[in-house]
């Protein structure tokens, strides 16, 4: 079962280094501290549409709502990038749920 653990800011420097290891509950929690706490959107853009590709669920589905922090979060995004790549896996049986709700997501906080 899955504990609540609270994410708490981390340096660009250690996101890097956690997301070098295969510690999944590391990457997950990486993710979300520089989906919540970097100022860097562009490159939390970039990290999260990489692990969107992912082979494992977990790992993938968190990248996906993520980007809909992003956008909630910064107000900003490469929106046309973001959506083409979350659309490519909108009909995956195991993540789709959670890239939908991305893409609302980013359509409610992003104009175009």
């Amino acid at each position: 079962m899955n504990k609540y653990q609270e994410v708490l800011p981390i340096s660009k420097n250690q996101a890097k280094e956690n997301l070098e290891t295969d510690d999944i509950e590391k990457i997950t929690t990486t993710l979300v501290s520089i989906a919540f706490y970097e100022n860097d959107w562009e490159w939390v853009q970039n990290i999260c549409l990489e692990y969107l590709q992912h082979p494992n669920e977990n790992i993938s589905g968190l990248a996906a709502t993520c980007l809909g922090h992003i956008a909630r979060i910064h107000g900003k995004m490469d929106k046309k990038k973001v959506i083409a790549k979350l659309n490519k896996r909108l009909n995956d049986f195991q993540i789709g749920g959670r890239v939908e709700d991305a893409i609302n997501d980013i359509e409610m906080y992003i104009k175009d």
